[in-house]
């Protein structure tokens, strides 16, 4: 599995509404789309839970590199750079990805962290593994995941959840505009 986020940093008088509508209008057109877990359309609009400026972003979770890959030699990621140019796209492998028993995904939760250069590796991917269980069993999580970068050797965690921020949670709160989820049911429980 390979978890891909890209983002596009909104002009401060850029109007929402905007993103909103593409969302409602583009979500369902990836209902179906083969390899895909889940695709979340998400939103940070400035002054909402600790956003200081807005952005429009995707967080995908493909079953296998293969879907990426068609998702970008296919044009799918065309209607993106036609209408917001070419951004860096964050590529994770997978270590773990859970279904919880949420339904209705409202927030997502984008947390990195640093791998000390001593950790033992396999302990600390295993100690994220047993944390992405845990995390998914939580009341109102609709999908958990963790995932590394290891380039720069960070963690990337990814909650979906049906409950608001809580500044508590750390990491980057983001709000679920459309979920499309052609493969959540896959994911083991």
């Amino acid at each position: 599995m390979i978890i891909v986020h890209y983002g596009h940093r909104l002009p401060a008088n850029y109007d929402i509404g905007l993103i909103r509508k593409r969302a409602a209008e583009r979500g369902h057109l990836f209902d179906a789309v083969p390899e895909l877990h889940f695709k979340a359309f998400l939103l940070r609009e400035r002054g909402q839970f600790g956003a200081i400026s807005s952005e429009y972003s995707s967080l995908y979770l493909w079953r296998q590199d293969e879907g990426f890959r068609n998702f970008l030699v296919e044009g799918r990621y065309r209607s993106v750079t036609d209408s917001f140019g070419r951004a860096v796209i964050e590529t994770r492998v997978a270590l773990d990805a859970r279904k919880g028993s949420g339904r209705a995904a409202r927030f997502l939760y984008k947390q990195e962290q640093d791998i000390p250069l001593d950790a033992d590796l396999t302990s600390a991917f295993a100690a994220e593994i047993e944390r992405n269980h845990a995390v998914a069993q939580e009341p109102g999580t609709v999908a958990a995941a963790v995932g590394v970068d290891v380039q720069t050797w960070k963690l990337t965690r990814v909650l979906l959840s049906e409950r608001e921020p809580d500044a508590g949670k750390g990491g980057v709160a983001y709000q679920v505009l459309y979920l499309a989820k052609p493969l959540l049911e896959t994911l083991p429980g």
